[in-house]
C-alpha cells in the first residue's frame, strides 16, 4: 500500500479509517440490535445501479474512503438499509468479518466455479482464507492454495486447503503440475495484488480457464505475462468490493461453512488503534480487529 492511499485512490485530508464495521443500533427501527455494516452506500439511481451493479455505482460512498469517515469511532451514523442484524450467535468481531467474506464470495461468484472443479487461491491472507472455504461451499472439488509466507500456508491447509505451494520456491510448477496431473485448474483466483501473483495463477490455469483478480495493487498498473495468457485463451474477471452478498456472508458462517472467528489473531482496543494498524502492516498473523468503545 502507498503512503496515503492505494493504487490510484489517494486520501486528499484526514479521515477515520476503517471499512469492515459491525456495531449495536442506537435509535430507529434497529434500536439495541447488533448489526453488520455494510461500508458501500449505492445511490441506487445510476444506470450500473438499476442494471444490479451496485457495487459499481457511480456515486457510491464508501466508509472510510473519499469524504466519508469509516468505523474506528465511537458513533457512526449510518443508513438502515445498510445494516444487517446478527444472529445471537455471532459477535461484533464476526459480523466485521462479513465484510471480507463477502468480497470472497462476489469472487467466487465472478469464477462461475464448475461443480467438481479444482481450483488454485494464491495469496493466503484473511481474503484468501476465506476463499478457500468459499469454493468449498459452492462446490469445487480440490483447492490448491499458494503463500509466500510459511504461518500462511499452515493457515490454508487448516481453512480446507488440499495441497499448500510456495510460489515463489524452484519446485512450485512442477509441484502444481503433479496436482492436476499437468491439466491446470479451472479457476484461479489471485488475492495478493502483486504482479508474481497474477503470474502464479496464469500459470496454475487450465487453457480456457478463468482467472479472478481479487489483491489490490499497491501501484496503478499490473504486470502479466500475456502471451501465456493469451495461449491459453484465459478470461479475466476483476473483482470489485462485493454486490449485495451481506444475507449469504451470514447464512454461510451461521450453518458453520465459513470459519470466521478462528481468522481473527489479534485483537485490540479503540485506543490502541495504531498498535493494531502496526500489527497488521507486519504481517506476522492473520486478521486484526480493533474491538469496541466499552
Amino acid at each position: 500500500m502507498g503512503r496515503g492511499g492505494i493504487g490510484d485512490a489517494r486520501i486528499a485530508h484526514p479521515i477515520v479509517g476503517g471499512h469492515e464495521m459491525a456495531g449495536i443500533v442506537r435509535g430507529g427501527r434497529l434500536d439495541g440490535v447488533r448489526v453488520a455494516i455494510d461500508p458501500a452506500i449505492p445511490c441506487r439511481h445510476c444506470d450500473l445501479c438499476r442494471a444490479g451493479h451496485p457495487n459499481l455505482c457511480r456515486d457510491i460512498v464508501f466508509a472510510g474512503h473519499g469524504l466519508r469517515d469509516g468505523g474506528l469511532q465511537r458513533y457512526l451514523p449510518w443508513p438502515t438499509d445498510r445494516l444487517f442484524p446478527l444472529p445471537g450467535t455471532m459477535t461484533d468481531a464476526d459480523g466485521a468479518m462479513l465484510e471480507p467474506l463477502g468480497v470472497a464470495i462476489h469472487a467466487v461468484d465472478l469464477g462461475h466455479v464448475p461443480l467438481g472443479a479444482d481450483v488454485a487461491v494464491i495469496g493466503a491472507g484473511p481474503i484468501g482464507l476465506l476463499l478457500i472455504q468459499v469454493a468449498r461451499a459452492a462446490g469445487a472439488a480440490r483447492v490448491l492454495s499458494a503463500d509466500p509466507l510459511p504461518h500462511r500456508r499452515e493457515a490454508a491447509a487448516r481453512y480446507g486447503a488440499d495441497a499448500v505451494l510456495d510460489p515463489a520456491a524452484p519446485g512450485y510448477e512442477s509441484a502444481l503440475a503433479a496436482f492436476t496431473d499437468g491439466r491446470g485448474v479451472d479457476v484461479a483466483f489471485e488475492i495478493a495484488g502483486t504482479d508474481a501473483a497474477i503470474e502464479a495463477a496464469i500459470i496454475a490455469a487450465r487453457p480456457g480457464a478463468r482467472v479472478v483478480l481479487g489483491g489490490i495493487p499497491s501501484t496503478e498498473t499490473s504486470a502479466f505475462p500475456a502471451a501465456t495468457a493469451r495461449r491459453k485463451g484465459l478470461t479475466f474477471a476483476m473483482v470489485r468490493r462485493m454486490k449485495e452478498v451481506y444475507p449469504r456472508a451470514a447464512a454461510l458462517v451461521s450453518s458453520g461453512r465459513a470459519d470466521v472467528r478462528s481468522l481473527v489473531s489479534h485483537s485490540y482496543p479503540l485506543e490502541q488503534v495504531a498498535t493494531a494498524f502496526e500489527t497488521g502492516n507486519a504481517r506476522t498473523g492473520l486478521k486484526v480487529v480493533v474491538t469496541p468503545v466499552p
